[in-house]
């Protein structure tokens, strides 16, 4: 079973094409579950993976892409079954 976490990145992060540029480097560590935008403006990002593979995605969240401005990337482990895929709804 892979590990899950779920991380709420904070700071200049929605309309910056945060969730596609998360899709892409989750795909790419294979990992897989969402990046959903959040009505207080952070994004959340729930993902399925190994540990390093999360790792190396919260390392990536803490910078993100290049437009956006990250204040703060909050991390937590969940417990879930991972998805199919990686979703941005």
């Amino acid at each position: 079973m892979p590990e899950a976490r779920r991380y709420t990145i904070l700071g200049r992060v929605q309309g910056v094409f945060f969730r596609d540029s998360t899709r892409e480097i989750a795909k790419g560590l294979g990992i897989v579950g969402h990046a959903v935008n959040l009505a207080n403006g952070s994004v959340e990002v729930v993902a399925f993976g190994s540990d390093t593979a999360l790792d190396e995605l919260e390392s990536w969240l803490r910078r993100g892409p290049p437009l956006s401005r990250v204040t703060n990337v909050v991390s937590e482990s969940i417990e879930g079954e991972p998805p199919a895929g990686f979703s941005t709804g």
